[in-house]
């Protein structure tokens, strides 16, 4: 084997033993899977996150709040507007019984706080799905890669036992096979550990934002709450 092939990653593959063979191509496997994952999330938060801004941009513009609602629709995809349909499809449903009481007025409060609450959640879970791939594939595959290598050694040592030669133009060929699988398992594990931590970042990051505005309409429905009902619709 020359050195050009040495270094030829197909050639170390086609040359190597069936159960490094086996490693190998799982771990390409699993960095495709991998950076499946990552392309499909980067575009989603990319998304998310520019969606978000517009429709926070719309809220801050002083319109009121149900011309947004309506012009997001009944079922908005976004999380935020969702949001909002719901807070304000609960306040008109207690406001078409007449004016509430203070417990009522609580009562509203607290099922708003409920319906917010359980769609955060579902949001978080939801922008979080995938990210276990990713650390599936961080944290094992320098270990199965290892594994590779360490089963092409001892393959490597039998075969120059076998031929009781053991000058560098037998042993290298034969460790470069080995290396090779912890060589794949590091190319997959680094991107991968990379975009899990930064997809983790943006999902706390994006799950805050959530948060921050379903806190932002509490506020605002509270206001409605103390407001004259001429004043409720121009509440922000």
């Amino acid at each position: 084997m020359t050195e050009a092939s040495i270094l030829n990653p197909v050639t170390l593959f086609m040359e190597a033993d069936i159960v490094v063979k086996a490693v190998m191509a799982g771990l390409a496997l699993a960095s495709l899977w991998s950076w499946a994952v990552i392309i499909d999330k980067a575009f989603r938060f990319a998304a998310l996150d520019r969606n978000a801004a517009a429709f926070e941009h719309e809220v801050g513009s002083g319109r009121p709040l149900e011309e947004i609602a309506q012009r997001a629709g009944p079922n908005p995809a976004h999380p935020l507007p969702r949001m909002l349909v719901i807070a304000l499809s609960d306040w008109r449903e207690a406001r078409t019984r007449g004016p509430l009481t203070e417990g009522q007025g609580a009562m509203l409060m607290a099922r708003i706080d409920r319906a917010l609450d359980s769609l955060i959640a579902r949001e978080g879970q939801r922008i979080e799905n995938g990210l276990g791939v990713l650390s599936v594939v961080a944290t094992s595959s320098p270990f199965i890669g290892l594994f590779g290598t360490v089963w092409g050694i001892m393959n490597a040592f039998g075969r120059i036992a076998e031929a009781g030669n053991t000058n560098l133009t037998t042993v290298a060929p034969a460790i470069a096979e080995a290396l090779f699988a912890t060589a794949i398992g590091l190319a997959a594990a680094i991107p991968a550990y990379i975009a899990y931590n930064k997809f983790s970042i943006d999902a706390g990051k994006f799950t805050g934002r959530l948060e921050s505005f379903a806190d932002d309409l509490q506020a605002a429905v509270a206001r409605r709450l103390g407001a004259a009902p001429a004043d409720a619709r121009r509440e922000v």
